[in-house]
């Protein structure tokens, strides 16, 4: 017997019915969204290392402008007549001094790059006596730049600095007892500085000379016709050091 046009209808109404139930019961999975990407966190401002002692002391920063270094290089062999004595001068010194109300406590470092070394300034020459005449050929000086900077003497390309630093304080500061550790292509050595420190204000000045072995560094001093004319091996420093209160 064929289906009525109710029963008809009322069939395809329930297949109707039947899919969007199942339509229902079986969604479409819903896709999660994509986490937001991670911003890293800024890295916190670094700060200069401290250098040990100089907590709660008072600190002070080495003024390059006001600042001298003299090293005094002398002539010797057989034929050191036919040489020339030589200043090399630093007006590039930089660092810091850190100074405590009981002296031992205080203490420095400093650097200086050897590139920038002034060899036979006339003015310097002429302040350090009768030895050292101003009359400097410049061409004597460029070969004395070239023979001070090459790998065999300083080696500026691999040790471009030389650094200073206190080894020991001691006495006052009226009287003070003060041994430097002078590293120089990277070697280092302690000498004794005889110093003289004046305050001013907010300022520090320090000044003093002291003698230094280029063997002592590793150095084979710079000589010529089996060392018939040759640098000594003796260097002597001078310097005067300012620094302004920070």
């Amino acid at each position: 017997m064929p289906p009525t046009t109710d029963v008809m209808k009322w069939a395809r109404g329930g297949m109707l019915l039947l899919l969007c139930l199942g339509l229902v019961a079986c969604p479409r999975p819903v896709r999660r969204p994509a986490p937001a990407p991670e911003v890293p966190t800024p890295p916190a401002p670094t700060q200069p290392a401290p250098v040990p002692g100089e907590a709660g002391a008072a600190l002070y920063q080495i003024d390059p402008q006001a600042s001298v270094l003299h090293i005094f290089v002398y002539r010797g062999g057989t034929f050191a007549r036919l040489g020339h004595n030589h200043v090399m001068t630093s007006r590039s010194v930089n660092g810091r001094v850190w100074m405590r109300s009981q002296f031992p406590g205080s203490g420095f470092e400093l650097s200086f790059p050897v590139a920038d070394l002034i060899v036979d300034d006339p003015d310097a020459r002429r302040a350090a006596g009768a030895d050292f005449p101003p009359d400097i050929p410049d061409a004597d000086k460029e070969g004395t730049r070239k023979n001070m900077l090459r790998k065999e003497v300083l080696d500026a390309e691999t040790y471009p600095n030389v650094t200073v630093k206190s080894a020991t304080v001691e006495g006052s500061l009226q009287a003070p007892k003060i041994t430097a550790r002078i590293t120089i292509k990277g070697a280092s050595h302690d000498v004794v500085a005889p110093t003289t420190i004046v305050m001013s204000g907010d300022r520090l000045t320090a000044s003093g000379e002291f003698d230094i072995l280029q063997t002592d560094f590793g150095i084979t001093p710079f000589s010529v016709a089996l060392g018939a004319l040759e640098v000594q091996d003796r260097l002597h420093v001078r310097f005067s050091l300012e620094a302004a209160k920070q």
